[in-house]
Formats: structure tokens, C-alpha cells, sequence
């Protein structure tokens, strides 16, 4: 059996551009995190640690946006880009508190704050996505 090879490529749009869903995984499940992007179907990944979901994450990126592109297939863009194909920027004001307190986790975990940041943010909707699936009102519809 043979093992194909496939080139990396340079995605229309970097991995920070795509939207990705951090989710906490159930005991069950092996615990930890897993990691989806709603713009690319099939790409998926986990890890431990949001750090290493995160650096997981970035690699089931490159790998399906090269499958992807080895198959001719299309890529779709980014859906929070706006429409001249710029990121969307987001700003807010912080207690100097809490700013402290992000930096001191993202220096623990070796990210920027605007990687942790992003990071929470995508955990807490998929936990709020999660809970909204597994409500009594949902599943009785």
C-alpha cells in the first residue's frame, strides 16, 4: 500500500479568519476539548488543553485546506470576513483587572491574548450551542 503525498498550501484566508467552535468534551467522550470550523465541513479536531486543541486545530486546517485543494475541490471563504475580504474587528474595553488576569493565563498557556481571548470566546458559545441542543424544549421538538 502506498501513502499519498500531499503539498501544503496557502489558504485564501489564515486559520485566525475562519470560525471555530471550542467545545469541552464529556468525561465519555475522553474529556478534554474538541474543535470544529461551521465554514469547513469534515474538519474537526481535539486535544487535553485549549493550547493543544488550539495547535491541533491549526493542523486538521492546513491538512483539509490541502485535500481539499489536492481533490480541486472549492474553498469556501471565511463568513466573518466582510465583504472586501477583511477580518471583522472586534474591540472592548477591560477593568485593568481582568486584563491582568488574561495576561498572566495567556503567558501561562503561551498565547497571546488575543489567541485566549478567542479561545474563551469560542467555548463559551460552544457550551451555550451545546446546552441549547440538550434542552427539554429541544428535544421534545
Amino acid at each position: 500500500m502506498s501513502i499519498k503525498q500531499i503539498e501544503p498550501v496557502t489558504p485564501p484566508a489564515p486559520f485566525e479568519a475562519y470560525g471555530h467552535i471550542v467545545s469541552p468534551l464529556s468525561s465519555e467522550d475522553g474529556g478534554g476539548y474538541m474543535i470544529t470550523f461551521p465554514d469547513l465541513p469534515g474538519c474537526i479536531s481535539d486535544g487535553e488543553t485549549l493550547e493543544e486543541v488550539l495547535a491541533n486545530g491549526r493542523d486538521a486546517f492546513d491538512s483539509w485546506m490541502a485535500a481539499q485543494v489536492d481533490m480541486g475541490r472549492q474553498i469556501p471563504a471565511p463568513t466573518h470576513y466582510d465583504e472586501e475580504g477583511k477580518p471583522v474587528k472586534f474591540v472592548q474595553r477591560l477593568p485593568r483587572s481582568l486584563h491582568a488576569s488574561l495576561q498572566a493565563r495567556a503567558k501561562a498557556e503561551g498565547v497571546s491574548i488575543n489567541t485566549l481571548v478567542l479561545a474563551l470566546i469560542a467555548e463559551g458559545l460552544g457550551r451555550r450551542a451545546a446546552a441549547a441542543q440538550n434542552s427539554p424544549a429541544k428535544r421534545a421538538a
